[in-house]
């Protein structure tokens, strides 16, 4: 197999366009860079639970990189192998395998779904990481609405609309609320039939809280509000047994009928930091010192997910794998990739969450909010957060039309599956 040579724009190649390879790449400006990913896009993941249940277009929630990267080099692939000595690395690519030469690396693979084994998940677990996840969620979902709707045994209607969340971090407590209030809605508007049927909707975590990120007082709310005012079953210091497409199994001997479970209990460093190399800890993260450049190394830099990020703000401790510290992170690596290297360190502004429609948490400096209130500031952080102008705009105008109509129910399953043309 031929492979050609060429070199990164500017001497920066960027591995990974996630939020943080991808501002990476934005705040370099002018001097360019080269960025290697599978998509042509930059996954705003804080919206992805809007975008499931049908508030935000999932193609809102997404950052064209051609768009929010405009002098870099958008190379659509995978990078197989590195050659540190002659600082090039291997990429397949859609048009063509390259060597590509660099003066400085830029590492940011992000992470995947951590999972266990577990009888029964791998075969009938949903994840909720990407896009294509929160389609495939909405349309089950639906799906499940519509089976119930169906059946003329209750006790298998009841299960249709059995949905269990393993992992009560932001991604499982946000996609529930969000799915939940869905369901809801859909039922008492759409399926008068299942209006007295029992949804049951069960939030799983092996912690002692839901949401053990955030202040004690706003984790407490978010627990009583969704036991109290949404009905949902929460069991803490617990872990998922087993899951065989109609029976959820707890630790705690508890037995859930279900055809629906969520697995959003953490992440791990991408796999594909194997082929580039590099030292791990034993967690499968890059190890970097306090500039962000990788141990060892003189010309290679990592961060966000992938990467383990200490954190001058709080020693002791690597940073989180959130948007808000890879957004940081990001802006410390290029200008130490431009100017003299300084130290990270970044003290949190703030955390918020959403809860559903018109719910959420905020915990700024000095400041708790919940409800209404709480519900609009995270909002309006997500808004100053997403990139380009153009995708604020599309998020504005969706928020701002929900506030006046229903939730769409369509069930959009057959997306991908295009029809083959037969003779």
């Amino acid at each position: 197999m031929q492979v050609e040579r060429r070199e990164a724009r500017g001497g920066t190649l960027v591995v990974g366009g996630g939020f943080a390879g991808a501002y990476v790449a934005r705040l370099l400006g002018k001097r360019g860079a080269t960025i290697v990913n599978p998509n042509n896009f930059m996954l705003y993941t804080p919206l992805l639970p809007e975008a499931a249940a049908g508030t935000l277009e999932p193609r809102h929630v997404v950052v064209p990189l051609r768009q929010m990267c405009p002098h870099a080099e958008l190379l659509l692939g995978h990078v197989t192998d590195r050659a540190a000595e002659r600082r090039v690395v291997v990429a397949q690519t859609l048009g063509g395998t390259y060597e590509i030469s660099y003066e400085r690396l830029v590492v940011a693979l992000g992470a995947v779904p951590r999972t266990f084994a577990i009888p029964g998940l791998a075969d009938h677990g949903r994840a909720f990481k990407d896009v294509a996840d929160a389609i495939a969620l909405r349309n089950h979902l639906l799906r499940s609405l519509e089976s119930a709707a169906a059946r003329l045994d209750r006790g298998e209607a009841e299960r249709d609309l059995g949905f269990v969340f393993v992992g009560a971090g932001y991604a499982g407590v946000e996609a529930l609320a969000e799915l939940n209030d869905l369901a809801h809605e859909a039922v008492r508007r759409s399926y008068p039939t299942l209006r007295d049927v029992r949804q049951r909707w069960v939030l799983v975590d092996a912690a002692p809280a839901i949401l053990s990120e955030i202040p004690r007082k706003l984790g407490e709310y978010t627990h009583r509000y969704l036991e109290r005012r949404r009905g949902i079953e929460i069991h803490v210091g617990t872990t998922l047994e087993s899951f065989d497409d109609r029976e959820a199994v707890l630790s705690d001997g508890t037995r859930i009928p279900a055809r629906t479970l969520v697995w959003a209990a953490g992440v791990r460093p991408s796999p594909a930091l194997a082929t580039l190399h590099l030292p791990l800890d034993e967690r499968g993260r890059v190890t970097v010192d306090a500039t962000l450049r990788v141990t060892g190394t003189d010309d290679v830099w990592s961060l966000g997910d992938c990467a383990a990020v200490p954190n001058g703000r709080t020693p002791g401790r690597f940073d989180p794998p959130t948007c808000q510290h890879a957004l940081r992170q990001a802006r410390r690596l290029a200008k130490n990739l431009t100017g003299p290297p300084r130290p990270y360190g970044y003290r949190m502004l703030g955390q918020v969450a959403t809860l559903g429609r018109y719910k959420g948490i905020a915990e700024l400096p000095g400041l708790r909010l919940r409800g209404l209130l709480g519900w609009f500031v995270a909002r309006t952080y997500h808004l100053y957060a997403l990139p380009t102008v153009r995708r604020k705009a599309r998020v504005v105008t969706d928020w701002t039309v929900s506030l006046f109509f229903r939730r769409d129910i369509v069930e959009l399953s057959a997306l991908g599956h295009p029809h083959r043309l037969e003779p």
